[in-house]
């Protein structure tokens, strides 16, 4: 079986040659025997309860915290949720880069092909892009909610012509019209639009949006800075303040 000494423990772990003297005198890594020199000798368990010490201490766990997890019965146990924990933890953070990665890769291409174009044009790419996740979880929001009101006006109506039965089809219009004009003020206080002619980033009015001939992208609004009248790009607004 291998041994290690202090420097070479040191060195498979990446840490220093204090660090390990110092996890030594605070009774973690005791090493398993000692040379006829007086030199600390390390076994491979020992280098595999370094690498957890080490681990742990990447969590910010306290020296004091390890050292009661690795007394536990089954510290296995502990260890592998908090290696499971860090693993998500390092995927999302994968996800997060590979997203903002395809950000400047759409950007890239959105330069790549205009032959001219400006700062403006650059920093309207970025608000677009930015928060784009929290727009899409917007539209889903409106889709989602707009699910159970639709199958309850279905329902309402074939009451209607099979049973003859017309108040539920009354009360889905008073729920409509609530749902409507909710979900509307919702959204339109959680959205905001660029102005193509001055790159203005401006809220219209609740009436003015509602009544504004639109794409699922873009709705036809009057600019307040400008007084440009077109449509304008629609862009999350933040929480609505």
């Amino acid at each position: 079986m291998s041994k290690y000494t202090t420097g070479e423990l040191a060195k498979l772990c990446g840490v220093t040659v204090r660090t390990v003297q110092y996890y030594d005198a605070r009774g973690i890594l005791i090493p398993s025997e000692l040379s006829e020199g007086g030199r600390r000798l390390y076994s491979e368990d020992d280098l595999r309860r370094m690498k957890v010490i080490c681990f742990l201490r990447e969590l910010d766990l306290p020296i004091d915290a390890i050292s009661q997890i690795l007394q536990e019965e089954h510290p296995e146990k502990v260890i592998s949720l908090l290696i499971a924990q860090q693993e998500t933890a390092l995927a999302d953070e994968v996800s997060e880069k590979q997203e903002k990665l395809a950000r400047l890769r759409e950007l890239k291409d959105g330069l790549k092909n205009r032959t001219a174009y400006s700062l403006e044009f650059i920093g309207d790419m970025a608000v677009i892009m930015e928060h784009r996740n929290k727009l899409k979880k917007l539209h889903w929001t409106m889709l989602l909610t707009g699910i159970p009101v639709t199958a309850f006006q279905w329902f309402s109506i074939i009451l209607w012509i099979v049973k003859g039965i017309w108040w539920p089809f009354v009360i889905w219009v008073l729920v409509a019209a609530c749902w409507g004009v909710l979900i509307s003020r919702y959204y339109f206080t959680h959205v905001k639009y660029i102005c193509p002619e001055c790159h203005e980033v401006f809220r219209p009015s609740l009436k003015e949006a509602f009544w504004a001939n639109h794409t699922p992208r873009t709705r036809k609004l009057t600019c307040p800075a400008c007084g440009h009248k077109g449509f304008c790009v629609e862009v999350w607004g933040g929480d609505g303040k």
